[in-house]
């Protein structure tokens, strides 16, 4: 159901999450590189899985919430690594990769907004029948 506006924020945080599995490959350590890397597809999954159960309304604001918190967890690690990272703070990889899961954040946040404005509209549509 892409037609709503909720769907099409999920939409964005599946392709971030998506863009931040592949440039989140690019860190040196193996360590960090596991963890950016599974974090990513566990919220890439449950990003999907929230936009393909759109009847669910609950089950779709339960998904987006522990999908917030991955995403904290994501912004964490990432934080960590850019401030243990080499180079000084000139160094022109640090930067990019925290924006992902900024932008997952906001985008999960207005659709809860929308999912739980649509909640509303169905009882009390439910109310009048």
């Amino acid at each position: 159901m892409i037609q709503r506006i909720q769907s099409v924020f999920l939409l964005i945080v599946v392709l971030s999450q998506a863009a931040l599995h592949f440039t989140g490959l690019d860190v040196e350590v193996f360590g960090n590189k596991f963890v950016i890397a599974t974090l990513s597809l566990i919220s890439f999954i449950i990003a999907l899985i929230s936009l393909f159960s759109f009847k669910k309304r609950k089950r779709q604001i339960m998904l987006n919430r522990f999908n917030i918190y991955i995403n904290a967890l994501l912004m964490g690690v990432l934080v960590y690594w850019l401030l243990n990272l080499s180079g000084g703070m000139m160094f022109p990889e640090k930067g990019i990769e925290p924006i992902f899961p900024l932008l997952s954040i906001f985008c999960l946040v207005i659709a809860n907004i929308y999912i739980r404005r649509d909640e509303r509209l169905v009882k009390s549509v439910d109310r009048l029948r």
